[in-house]
């Protein structure tokens, strides 16, 4: 006799609500949580729930066909792939922590150091059964390391990192800092397969960290004249990339244990790079005079006249926002401030620089800030770096643009203003105990106002002429 169709299979009502409700299959379990499938339908129509109730019945079934595969598969000796793989191993780990313990595999839990651990997760296992009173498999394997741990590449582990892990860390920062942060760490991770390989995580040892910090250290003093050395910041940055992955990827899984191989290695030497100060004559004798600057982008020559006075970070310039640049104020100032779409480099960054000198009379002509560069600080200074090649306004090739920067606080030493406000002024760290805020800003200002170089009268004439034309 033909069996009756089941209109509303999978479908149960609460209050009136419809709900998919569906068991898991117990040997799918592994790599799903739970064992049951509950998912509100929002809906009191019985015709509205079976339609959306088949949508989903279609899914699981076609994802569960996969599932299936992939385990005959891995029973007949085929390596499972690694996404299910993994997504198996997390749930077995979720599970443990879920009734009390780390997940540790197998193979370590046989050491006989371990057999009080080993005895209270047999009990765990006991204390824990399944609806129908039989062992829960699913937290025997979890709790005693019947999961295998997936061969993740360290390329995989990247992703998973800059994807799952690293997520808060991304959130305040511009489209440009996110693009940048992405660049650094792929380079990161491509400077270590080149080199190492794309071992799989769980097999890098501490000799591979020690062969890969010789690497490193070989690229600082090549043997090759014709090889450019590369700088200790750079190792230090993309080996520390390496040496933090590692670490938040296994914190991740919930093995914060397991000894980081790249532990304690380190690069402290310092860059052989010294960005030398503008000297004061030079600025203005060459800068700050009529012409000098004429024909360039409006935004390019106001902001590097604001960098000479205030002494901020390019990036720091061309992101304000008209509500940074208050010229209305008894004291004209500037104020660089941690915003929702914008890091700063430091919280020591964040500060109020008074506007005096050529600073302020850039900022009068630009208080909207400089919209063409915003985000865009490579490009700014490639650019303004450029013009001033061309014009021949550095002294020396080793000059730059944050060379204004080093000029800035050379000045305020060579003029005895006290070190507490220099390092305010400068946005840098300084370990004196804090008292007060710095001062106020009429304090700040005549304190630059005895640095601040001398302007000429006919300094912006050109410039004024062809803005008004």
């Amino acid at each position: 006799m033909a069996r009756a169709e089941n209109h509303d299979r999978y479908l149960k009502v609460r209050g009136g609500w419809y709900y998919y409700y569906r068991h898991i299959p117990t040997r799918l379990r592994p790599f799903l949580p739970g064992n049951t499938i509950r998912v509100a339908l929002k809906t009191q129509s019985a015709e509205i729930a079976r339609m959306r109730r088949d949508e989903f019945v279609a899914a699981d079934d076609e994802y569960w066909t996969q599932l299936r595969l992939a385990v005959d598969l891995e029973a007949a000796g085929q390596p499972m792939q690694t996404g299910l793989a993994r997504k198996r191993y997390e749930i077995a780990t979720a599970r443990a922590l879920a009734v009390g313990f780390s997940y540790r595999p197998l193979a370590e839990l046989a050491d006989p150091a371990h057999i009080e651990d080993v005895v209270r997760r047999v009990l765990a296992v006991r204390d824990n059964p399944a609806s129908d009173g039989q062992l829960n498999l699913a937290v025997v394997d979890a709790v005693l390391g019947g999961v295998e741990a997936p061969r993740t590449t360290i390329s995989e582990a990247m992703e998973i990192y800059k994807t799952r892990i690293a997520v808060n860390e991304l959130l305040n920062k511009s489209p440009a800092q996110r693009s940048l942060w992405h660049a650094t760490k792929d380079r990161s991770l491509r400077y270590f397969v080149d080199v190492m390989g794309d071992l799989p995580v769980t097999e890098i040892t501490r000799e591979h960290g020690q062969d890969y910090f010789a690497w490193w250290n070989e690229q600082l003093s090549p043997g090759d004249s014709d090889q450019k050395p590369k700088k200790p910041k750079t190792a230090a940055r993309h080996f520390s990339d390496i040496r933090k992955l590692y670490t938040e990827y296994f914190r991740f899984m919930g093995d914060e244990a397991r000894p980081n191989p790249f532990r304690n290695l380190n690069f402290k030497g310092k860059s052989r790079t010294v960005i030398p100060a503008f000297p004061s004559a030079w600025v203005e004798e060459k800068i700050i005079v009529r012409g000098a600057l004429d024909g360039i982008v409006p935004d390019l020559h106001l902001a590097a006249l604001m960098l000479i006075e205030t002494g901020c970070r390019p990036g720091e310039i061309i992101n304000l926002r008209r509500q940074d640049i208050v010229l209305d104020d008894a004291v004209p100032h500037i104020a660089i401030r941690a915003r929702e779409d914008r890091e700063v480099k430091t919280e020591t960054s964040i500060r109020r620089l008074p506007l005096v000198g050529v600073s302020l009379l850039a900022a009068q002509r630009a208080p909207d800030g400089f919209a063409r560069y915003r985000d865009k600080s490579n490009a700014f200074s490639a650019a303004l770096g450029a013009a001033f090649r061309r014009r021949g306004l550095f002294p020396t090739e080793d000059h730059v643009i944050y060379s204004f920067r080093h000029a800035f606080e050379k000045r305020m030493q060579e003029a005895n203003i006290d070190y507490a406000l220099r390092c305010l002024l400068m946005g840098h760290k300084h370990d004196r105990p804090k008292y007060g805020d710095g001062g106020s800003m009429a304090y700040r200002r005549d304190e630059l106002l005895k640095i601040a170089h001398p302007v000429p009268k006919d300094l912006f004439e050109d410039f004024d002429r062809m803005a008004s034309s």
